[in-house]
């Protein structure tokens, strides 16, 4: 189950504090009470960071010399940074990413998004499938971000192949074939990233000059392409899904009656980007009543917390902006709470707004896979064919 928390678990009643085990053999306390997940993130000393992007499945010696082969070096920098450096790296990327900045990609972005839906159309009314994944969503996060922080122009299908892998890497059950087959994909990535660090400006070039070290900006740079773009463009894959199956809030979007930004946070409640993320504890401590010894794994189930019934009524209903919707923890909170929420927010809103009409005239053909994973649920496609009249 561990793997697979987005899954049918999600609805059923768990207590606060859980122990649980992985596929792998890990032990760890599940968490899943809105008020206890928020304690841990907003306790750095009881509760640290440092396990944050620690493989799920231990990375055996084999892969780890294809990694050793590419120069792979990994410092601490965002979100498994517990020390004094930590805030300040973290201003530079929140810089990077100001709601100010985010927002002046709105127009360019709305541009993109209603040009790429006109072509999406036209297909659907000729009767063929769209992939609303593939063709739509896939690549949006990563071109914005391109812009935010002046990473250059490359090939889209290269860089979402290094971060699906990494996703995949880090957070999945794997076998040792699979770990060495990825350590080469995120390992050569790996190269370009750190020449891209070494002489890059923009943010690159700040964190650079900030930490006085290449290493902390490549880890920054790594962690940003992944969490800054690649979790977005599964978010707005699985709202989209959600969305179709969901013609009461589409009427009530055409009709006036919730916002694009209502619809979004209560898809951010209902289907994080991130399911879950982890922490260690830093002392012996108790959390909600359990003994919680030095050195235990805490997973913190963001997906359940955002369905406590503490904070909203239908708790798995798609209700949007019903009380307590924005209550949710998809991004985290205290220190470490997610520097791009409002870039993710805006990016969300006006897929939602250009893709709203589109989606009420659509029944699903293929829906999203999504393969096991600690954290991330990494959907593979969205297809969709123009639904028959009457339904």
């Amino acid at each position: 189950m561990l793997c697979r928390t987005w899954g049918e678990a999600i609805e059923a009643d768990w207590p606060p504090v859980a122990e649980v085990s992985d596929p792998v053999g890990g032990r760890h306390l599940l968490v899943s009470s809105h008020a206890l997940v928020r304690e841990v993130l907003g306790d750095p000393v009881r509760f640290r960071p440092d396990n944050a992007l620690d493989a799920l499945t231990p990375i055996p010696i084999s892969a780890l010399r294809v990694l050793a082969r590419h120069g792979f070096r990994l410092p601490p920098t965002l979100a498994n940074n517990g020390d004094e450096s930590h805030p300040r790296l973290r201003a530079l990327v929140a810089e990077a990413l100001h709601p100010r900045r985010v927002e002046q990609q709105r127009g360019w972005l709305t541009d993109i998004v209603r040009e790429r839906v006109v072509g999406l159309t036209t297909l659907l009314e000729r009767g063929e499938p769209v992939d609303l994944y593939a063709d739509l969503a896939a690549d949006l996060p990563l071109r914005v971000l391109a812009r935010l922080i002046a990473l250059p122009e490359s090939d889209t299908a290269v860089v979402k192949e290094f971060s699906r892998s990494a996703l995949e890497l880090f957070w999945a059950p794997l076998d040792t074939a699979r770990q060495e087959q990825l350590a080469d994909t995120v390992g050569r990535y790996h190269t370009a990233l750190r020449q891209f660090a070494a002489t890059g400006g923009g943010l690159a070039g700040q964190l650079r000059e900030l930490a006085g070290s290449v290493d902390v900006a490549v880890g920054a740079l790594f962690f940003l392409l992944v969490a800054g773009q690649e979790t977005t463009s599964q978010f707005l894959t699985l709202l989209l899904h959600r969305l179709v199956g969901e013609p009461a809030a589409l009427a009530a979007l055409a009709g006036g009656l919730v916002s694009a930004a209502d619809v979004v946070e209560e898809g951010l409640r209902l289907a994080p980007p991130i399911v879950t993320w982890r922490r260690v504890a830093g002392v012996d401590t108790i959390l909600g009543g359990t003994p919680v010894p030095k050195g235990t794994s805490v997973v913190l189930w963001l997906a359940a917390a955002g369905r406590d019934g503490e904070i909203v009524a239908d708790r798995h209903g798609f209700v949007p902006g019903q009380r307590g919707s924005r209550r949710h923890l998809a991004f985290g909170a205290g220190a470490h709470r997610c520097v791009g929420a409002q870039l993710a927010r805006m990016e969300a809103t006006v897929v939602v707004e250009q893709t709203a009409t589109v989606l009420g005239r659509v029944a699903v053909t293929g829906a999203p896979w999504c393969p096991d994973n600690l954290s991330f649920r990494m959907p593979d496609r969205l297809v969709v064919r123009l639904a028959a009249p009457g339904r």
